[in-house]
């Protein structure tokens, strides 16, 4: 299954780096009710931590952090690897941003980015609607 543009993204909750529970519905809910009517959250779909090229593109997202933050985002980092590794790789790399773990990849499965081999790199920009 994947997710097109304009159709619902799917809510989910799952484990952050920082041992709580991050969920697209609540973040955004609360945003809403913060006044944030304009709340985006761009969900980063990533293989793993410490590879070189999700190494490159997560560096990337921190290094233009401002530019995000002008477009009222939020950067997610999904992948499968859990909350201790993803602490260590967010602490290593001082990314900005929150890091969570999708270890049976079902999160990735309800927006294709499961594949065969594992979680499979896909970027959502999910608005302040879902």
């Amino acid at each position: 299954m994947s997710i097109s543009i304009d159709q619902p993204a799917p809510d989910f909750s799952l484990p952050a780096d920082d041992g709580s529970v991050f969920s697209l519905g609540g973040y955004l809910a609360a945003s809403k009710l913060s006044g944030n009517l304009k709340a985006r959250v761009l969900l980063v779909f990533y293989p793993a931590d410490e590879s070189p090229v999700c190494t490159a593109q997560l560096c990337e997202y921190r290094d233009e952090i401002d530019e995000f933050k002008g477009l009222n985002a939020t950067i997610i980092g999904i992948s499968a690897q859990d909350s201790a590794s993803h602490l260590k790789f967010k602490q290593k790399r001082n990314l900005p941003f929150t890091l969570l773990s999708d270890k049976g990849l079902q999160v990735a499965k309800l927006y294709g980015a499961k594949g065969l081999l594992g979680m499979k790199r896909a970027t959502f920009l999910v608005d302040a609607d879902g």
